[in-house]
């Protein structure tokens, strides 16, 4: 089966139509997307599918056929992180990290479609993303920094 994963494409073995994070990290190494709950509630195994973020552990590898998928790996062009990563770094806003790539997939998506979203849209925006170490101020304030220079160009 072929799919196209940040802008590759990969011909993958569908034996039993595995879940899209099993291709990604078994049969890939795409390893940035992370297995959380395995029942698409917690977030850390959002990928971009055809621009939305949704959770790959859910997600059968036969639905993605002809989609474009984008996963954490695959934000950074020439070299430069995405916006959002570099924002999170910058900010510091993790403990473990373990919902890191999830978190940035939704934040992504969300500045994508609204710029300069504000706080409320923020929160709602991320929400289905859970961070165990409970740095929501902290990834809000970050990217409430980002919307507002956006705001400012």
């Amino acid at each position: 089966m072929k799919v196209s994963i940040n802008g590759k494409e990969y011909l993958v073995e569908a034996a039993g139509n595995p879940s899209l994070l099993e291709v990604l990290r078994d049969q890939l190494n795409l390893t940035g997307t992370k297995y959380g709950c395995g029942e698409g509630a917690c977030g850390a195994c959002k990928v971009l599918i055809n621009d939305t973020p949704l959770p790959a552990c859910i997600t059968p590898l036969t639905s993605v056929v002809g989609k474009k998928i984008v996963t954490i790996e695959g934000l950074e062009r020439q070299g430069e992180l995405h916006p959002v990563q570099k924002v999170f770094l910058d900010e510091d806003v993790f403990q473990c990290g373990f919902c890191a790539s999830g978190m940035i997939i939704s934040a992504v998506a969300l500045l994508e479609r609204k710029p300069e979203a504000g706080v409320q849209e923020l929160i709602s925006g991320l929400n289905g993303n859970i961070c165990r170490c409970c740095t929501y101020p902290a990834i809000i304030d970050a990217l409430s920094k980002l919307s507002q220079k956006k705001a400012e160009q």
